[in-house]
């Protein structure tokens, strides 16, 4: 989720000024349809969109939005990633165009700088940090000239929300990042927190983008999980079938202590997965469900149950890892082989226990290991 994280303060998001009720009503239909995941519908609505409004960027634009919530549901899959940044490009093209004719076209000037911050998030996720950069420099100056040309505009905060946020805790947080900054103006955190939350309470069109925003970095960052449960309960009110949105909910609810709302969220995953919702129905969902699931069955005494979802989370995770074992994974080895030392299989549980010695070291799964191995572990 990190990676996610890292450079999201090059992104300057930028949503529409009011054009009209039908404009706005046509437009939020298809912002709602696309955090609802209904991504046909979407795709309907943004090139009617396009057909009724051949000359403004926004759908254009928002119809890259559904590749980018393909993306985000799973960001380790790459197959969107082409489509996705044509789509951008098609929408700085016809920016360009705007501009050439007008260059004081706010809306053009908007949303060019939001193709190019997008196009941005993904080289992040790419780890292509260069590149990432050098978009992010190039959005800033764009955006802030927009927000001159229309100063009344309450959804742009949402891009000097996010910057000002994460330019001023990444050189803390990640300092190898810390020599790209010198490239970009200083950041205020608190400020940014302030900006994220009034378009949070009072935008429009962006609204949903600064709860979900406030939800992670209040999670991440600020260690306030309270805070970050507010942003959540308002996403998920409004978007129950959204994938990104519920996770975070039940990840939420274990950082609060409070087991029992988690597995009742990741049941919901589940279920969902079973249904073949978009989102739900990949391993990365799965994986995760049945570990927080497996943790409260586990508290509940439930341990046939509890091991059987550990199992789970754990070959799930063997068939997701990249590069190096996932704390899934080290985690649930050591809960099965805790779990057979209470039923009496010993055997099964040195056996788990050997192998998590030769398996990296997540928080202090080697140390557990090998007092378990010494001793066998009990309530």
């Amino acid at each position: 989720m990190n990676r996610l994280i890292v450079l999201l303060f090059l992104v300057l998001s930028v949503y529409i000024r009011p054009q009209g009720s039908q404009f706005d009503s046509e437009t939020m239909k298809g912002i709602k349809q696309i955090y609802d995941m209904q991504f046909p519908q979407a795709e309907t609505t943004f090139r009617k969109l396009i057909a009724d409004y051949p000359d403004h960027p926004a759908g254009r634009f928002f119809l890259s939005m559904i590749d980018w919530w393909k993306i985000l549901v799973d960001p380790d899959v790459e197959s969107y990633d082409d489509l996705f940044f044509q789509k951008l490009e098609d929408v700085i093209y016809q920016c360009d165009e705007l501009l050439a004719k007008n260059p004081k076209n706010v809306d053009a000037l908007f949303f060019k700088g939001g193709a190019i911050g997008f196009r941005g998030r993904l080289r992040a996720f790419r780890e292509s940090w260069i590149k990432a950069a050098d978009d992010g420099r190039e959005a800033l100056p764009i955006v802030e000239r927009a927000s001159g040309l229309d100063p009344g505009n309450l959804d742009v905060q949402l891009g000097f929300g996010i910057y000002n946020y994460y330019a001023s805790v990444i050189p803390n947080e990640f300092p190898l990042l810390k020599p790209l900054m010198i490239f970009f103006p200083k950041g205020d955190k608190q400020k940014g927190i302030e900006q994220l939350t009034n378009t949070a309470m009072n935008g429009k069109y962006a609204k949903y983008e600064a709860r979900y925003f406030l939800m992670t970095l209040y999670f991440t960052y600020e260690n306030d999980v309270y805070r970050a449960a507010e942003f959540g309960k308002l996403l998920s009110a409004d978007f129950p079938d959204n994938p990104v949105f519920e996770r975070w909910m039940g990840r939420i609810a274990a950082k609060k202590g409070d087991y029992p709302a988690c597995a009742a969220v990741f049941q919901d995953v589940l279920n969902k997965a079973y249904k073949n919702y978009f989102g739900y129905n990949n391993k990365k969902a799965e994986r995760e469900a049945y570990y927080y699931i497996g943790v409260e069955t586990r508290n509940e005494k439930k341990l046939d149950s509890a091991k059987t979802c550990f199992q789970k989370c754990a070959d799930l995770s063997r068939q997701v890892d990249k590069d190096e074992d996932s704390g899934f994974l080290i985690n649930s080895m050591l809960y099965v082989a805790m779990i057979n030392d209470i039923q009496g299989y010993r055997d099964k549980a040195i056996d788990l226990y050997k192998k998590l010695l030769d398996m990296k070291d997540f928080g202090n799964s080697r140390t557990l290991a090998k007092q378990y191995l010494d001793k066998p572990y009990k309530e």
